[in-house]
């Protein structure tokens, strides 16, 4: 072989080798337009309200509504039934694979599991006092809820309604939690202490705290699992996103005043934080370490629940003119059309 072409094989032979040593770029992002108003689904009523959730494979809308939760044909936008005698209904969390629903219901101080199909209710299962949050961790098949009074969470078996946790200790109060069932870690708000529990899934125990500086009095939370990365919605109006391996607060953001829920579009890479006070919708475009604004989306005031389909990536929030008022409760879409 001449000594060219000795040469140009070396080089090629590094440049794969360097090739291989380098991350794989992350695949091209949709194009993202600013968000819309696109209609409203009307709902009535004027009694409390709070979490709402998407479910796209079904193309279900779950909307938590006083003693009951409202269930909403995305495809048609249209009321399709009800399911009942969920008192102090806070959340709700779908599980099509075992045609199940879970709901919290704070009064009630338990956990009602729904038939999905026929939305009546199978059972309730007893947890600490007012079940907030709830989610359901499909590597453990365990629903977790999370006791707002009582400073706990308990971890149900989705499958069986068998308690598998009935008070896991928290440490504070829990607002909103996410999984990682790979990572084998539930991650918790704890909105009076400004922190992260991280829970061991299989321990059922806290195994550390978090701090969230500078974000204060944390409310909604997401997750970016591919990226390993916790989206904050905090009290003192911002966005905070922490390296879910360490704690380490990586990027930060300012956003609207009364913020609650937070969510996050693996598609789109894109986080929400809706805050109710000001009444807008902080739109963020998620990096590994960096937060960038590309809208501030102008809602109504009091809209400070809100959830976002993974599929159509139409953002869903709640309000209504006054909880005394029959007529004014109802579901804002909005989206990228």
């Amino acid at each position: 072989m001449s000594a060219r072409k000795s040469g140009l094989v070396s080089l090629l032979a590094a440049v794969v080798l360097a090739a291989g040593a380098t991350p794989l770029a992350r695949a091209a992002d949709p194009v993202v337009k600013d968000y819309k108003l696109l209609k409203e689904i009307k709902v009535g009523g004027g009694s409390g309200w709070d979490y709402l959730s998407a479910e796209p494979t079904m193309h279900r809308l779950y909307v938590t509504h006083g003693t009951k939760v409202v269930v909403i044909d995305t495809e048609q936008d249209k009321v399709i039934g009800e399911v009942t005698d969920t008192p102090g209904v806070h959340g709700f969390v779908a599980v099509p694979d075992l045609k199940r629903g879970f709901a919290s219901n704070g009064q009630g101080n338990n956990v009602s599991i729904v038939d999905l199909e026929s939305f009546k209710t199978i059972s309730k299962v007893a947890t600490g006092n007012n079940p907030d949050a709830i989610l359901f961790e499909p590597k453990s098949g365990e629903v977790w809820a999370f006791n707002g009074r009582s400073n706990s969470a308990t971890a149900i078996d989705a499958r069986t309604g068998d308690v598998k946790a009935a008070s896991i200790a928290l440490n504070g109060k829990p607002e909103t939690g996410a999984a990682d069932g790979d990572a084998g870690r539930v991650y918790v708000n704890l909105e009076d202490k400004s922190a992260i529990a991280v829970v061991d899934i299989k321990e059922h125990k806290v195994v550390d705290t978090w701090p969230i500086a500078p974000g204060q009095g944390p409310t909604g939370l997401a997750y970016d699992a591919a990226d390993k990365r916790l989206i904050i919605g905090c009290g003192n109006s911002k966005m905070v996103m922490m390296d879910a391996t360490n704690g380490k607060v990586v990027a930060t953001l300012d956003c609207g005043a009364g913020v609650d829920a937070a969510a996050y579009d693996p598609t789109t890479h894109l986080a929400y934080v809706s805050a109710g006070g000001s009444g807008t919708v902080t739109v963020a475009k998620v990096d590994p370490d960096k937060l960038t604004q590309v809208q501030t989306l102008t809602t109504e005031r009091g809209a400070r629940t809100m959830t976002v389909d993974s599929k159509t990536h139409r953002i869903y929030l709640s309000n209504a003119k006054s909880r005394n008022d029959p007529e004014s409760f109802k579901v804002l879409v909005y989206g990228m059309e």
